[in-house]
């Protein structure tokens, strides 16, 4: 089972293995935790668990031979399915209303259905709105998984209609272990070192899945280069739209990423603390030194708008540089000799 190379995610496995032995497994499931802590795994192992002919209850495993398991194992199973945005970055409620259609059906070959929402963070306001009547009158044989990222909020009417379970972040040994096991599948030849993976760890805030792709992908190459013009930009030598471009290359919500840790570094140095993005520390000391805490969070509540604005499809050059500006403003203000 994945999810036993994952050590943080025990405890929370453990209560809800507990409540599916005491058969209190409640209609609806709301998964939160930061990004690449294992949310979509947790998600599919609860799925296939629950969708198993003969679970082995005592310990949290699916049987894996049945004709439910096989077909989990092929990725067709009729009666699990997923809803997550598509070509925008909302899901749509033309989505809802096929799962609500879903939910009221027969399950095809299994006892029970699953409908999983990847990201529920990211229903538009009229498909919150559909989610709720298949929340609020259940079907006996429908569970339904949602997952939320941690920070971004889902209406209250959403979360109050489930029940909540958390997925902590590992510590850092935690993290480095399941990195190297998924590392060690690679190529020798393209294996990071010891120094980018701890590096990748840093940057992704111990979530390990996050790191994985930081260090499968061109992450760390194009990050390094926005964060040059970035600081290039804050000294005047290039202009905003320069300086906007590798923002594009790496897209809206890694950019808001990379602003957000930046930002979130900022409020930590103004009060006291140490930078997780070593590179950019010497340049967010300075700023923390010129500038009240309070700017920080202002910058935090920025980005948090440019994300809401991700759902209209917004120009990531034009998110970026609008960020840049208001960065741009926490530098000192020379004063004429």
């Amino acid at each position: 089972m994945p999810i036993e190379s994952m050590a943080w995610l025990n405890a929370p496995w453990e209560r809800i293995r507990q409540m599916f032995a005491e058969n209190r497994l409640p209609h609806a499931l709301l998964l939160t935790g930061e990004q690449g802590v294992g949310k979509r795994i947790f998600a599919d192992e609860l799925a296939a668990l629950l969708i198993c002919d003969r679970p082995d209850i005592a310990s949290g495993n699916r049987c894996g031979s049945c004709k439910q398991c096989e077909l989990v194992s092929a990725g067709t199973h009729p009666d699990i399915r997923r809803y997550a945005p598509e070509k925008s970055r909302m899901i749509k409620i033309d989505q809802i209303r096929s799962l609500a259609g879903f939910a009221v059906a027969s399950p095809q070959v299994a006892a029970r259905k699953i409908a999983m929402i990847d990201r529920a963070d990211q229903l538009n306001i009229n498909s919150a709105n559909a989610l709720l009547k298949t929340l609020e009158e259940p079907a006996d044989d429908v569970v339904l998984i949602l997952l939320q990222e941690s920070g971004r909020p889902i209406l209250p009417t959403i979360r109050s209609r489930c029940q909540t379970q958390n997925l902590p972040t590992p510590n850092m040994e935690q993290a480095r272990i399941w990195l190297d096991q998924k590392l060690d599948e690679l190529d020798p030849d393209a294996r990071p070192d010891q120094n980018q993976k701890a590096r990748a760890l840093r940057l992704a805030a111990n979530a390990p899945r996050l790191a994985l792709e930081y260090l499968t992908e061109d992450f760390l190459s194009v990050r390094d280069e926005a964060f040059d013009q970035f600081r290039r930009f804050m000294k005047g030598q290039v202009s905003v739209g320069e300086a906007a471009k590798p923002f594009k290359t790496l897209g809206l919500e890694a950019s808001l990423w990379l602003f957000e840790g930046w930002a979130a570094d900022l409020a930590r140095l103004g009060a006291g603390g140490v930078a997780r993005d070593e590179q950019a520390s010497d340049m967010l000391d300075f700023l923390a030194k010129n500038n009240p805490v309070w700017r920080a969070h202002e910058l935090i509540d920025l980005i948090h708008e440019s994300r809401s604005a991700g759902v209209y499809n917004v120009s990531v050059e034009l998110e970026a540089s609008r960020l840049l500006i208001a960065w741009q403003k926490l530098m000192p203000v020379k004063r004429a000799g």
